[in-house]
């Protein structure tokens, strides 16, 4: 029997994480040493009293069943959050969790999009913005990002094109926006933002916020919420998740947060595939949110240490970089000598120099010709890898 597999899974080759991983593995089963800057996974362990909550709660059996909702210890905890962190006031029915901001991305525009619907995501931009609308039938329009502009997108041309009276004839369901940006690692100043929100709710354009890097800025930058901003209820919601500022990577929680109708609606969605964050998990995110932020704010430094080192420490070799503003990344052109190959590059630097990087086209077209680092080794590590890149010499 020959199986026919969906259309759609000829747009899904093997990720590019995969394809470097596995050349990670081939390299270190030669004994050959690795250094993996590919994944944006954190090396540093969850406070211990994020561990000890849940593990506290995972010896009581009670809290193996369905969960179901979120209980309100966990909603306050989110208000109290909000309210320290960033200065906002949420309502208990601005709230609602999700596995990890990924998976939240991937299936809310379930609840917004009929087939054919525009949805715009950013470019370059983290590729589950576009892939999550997609997977809900949206014709995915991307709005282009440049470095001349600081990475922020023309809402200008936008509005002329996909606003409330749109040239191209079909006007925006929604626009996906990110800053810190992954890849591009920029903060957006504080006027992007009230001006976002005027212009979403002029031109009747739901903003979906992705706040994941929010605790990791550097030089002065400020990581906010969205909802600092005036009106931003009214027109958006947020993800926001504990897997950076906190560790909780694997544990995946993240919230998502805002405009009270389109909270409901993503809840009646979700209870027809979802049976709720397992309660261990929903008691480590209390201690999470109630706890102290010495270990948020601690970690930050040490992210801007290993920025300083990678970005400075290359640029000193002859490639340069410019500082990160904010995330756990690093962004930069390729050497010339590779126009805008960076696939290319990017093997070609591993078998040279056993340092892996991530392609910029894995992140949208006009991330070609770019590559990005995840400041996942410590500094002492990263002063390694740039020496041995200058004296392999290939980026000479």
């Amino acid at each position: 029997m020959e199986i026919q597999f969906a259309d759609r899974m000829k747009d899904y080759e093997a990720g590019i994480f995969q394809v470097l991983n596995a050349k990670k593995i081939e390299k270190e089963s030669k004994g050959e040493r690795v250094f993996n800057f590919s994944v944006g996974t954190p090396d540093f362990e969850p406070p211990k009293h994020i561990m000890d909550a849940l593990i506290e709660a995972a010896k009581d059996p009670k809290n193996y069943k369905y969960s179901l909702i979120d209980i309100p210890e966990l909603i306050d905890a989110v208000i109290h959050r909000y309210e320290k962190r960033y200065s906002v006031k949420l309502e208990k029915n601005e709230i609602m969790s999700v596995y990890g901001s990924q998976e939240g991305i991937t299936h809310i525009g379930f609840t917004f999009v009929n087939p054919g619907d525009v949805v715009l995501v950013p470019n370059p931009g983290y590729p589950i913005f576009g892939i999550g609308p997609e997977l809900a039938g949206a014709e995915i329009v991307p709005y282009n990002l440049y470095e001349d502009k600081g990475y922020l997108p023309d809402l200008k041309e936008i509005e002329e094109a996909y606003g409330k009276n749109p040239s191209s004839g079909k006007h925006a369901k929604f626009i996906i926006v990110s800053y810190p940006l992954n890849p591009v690692c920029k903060c957006a100043p504080a006027n992007f933002y009230k001006e976002l929100i005027e212009w979403a709710e002029r031109n009747e354009i739901f903003i979906i916020h992705d706040n994941a890097y929010s605790d990791i800025v550097y030089d002065g930058n400020e990581g906010k919420s969205i909802f600092y901003y005036e009106g931003a209820k009214k027109v958006a919601v947020e993800f926001y998740s504990l897997s950076k500022s906190f560790n909780y990577t694997g544990a995946r929680m993240s919230f998502l947060v805002g405009n009270a109708e389109v909270i409901a609606a993503f809840k009646r969605f979700r209870s027809q595939i979802d049976y709720g964050v397992f309660l261990p998990i929903q008691y480590g995110a209390i201690a999470a949110l109630e706890g102290p932020d010495d270990a948020v704010y601690s970690q930050c430094k040490e992210y801007e240490k290993r920025r300083n080192a990678l970005c400075d420490g290359f640029t000193s070799i002859g490639w340069k970089f410019e500082r990160s503003q904010g995330s756990m990344f690093a962004w930069t052109s390729i050497p010339e000598k590779y126009e805008d190959r960076d696939v290319d590059f990017v093997m070609d630097f591993f078998e040279a120099t056993g340092i892996l990087c991530t392609p910029g086209s894995s992140f949208g077209s006009l991330g070609k010709g770019h590559v990005r680092f995840a400041l996942v080794l410590p500094v002492e590590t990263i002063n390694e890898a740039v020496a041995i890149a200058d004296k392999s010499g290939i980026l000479r």
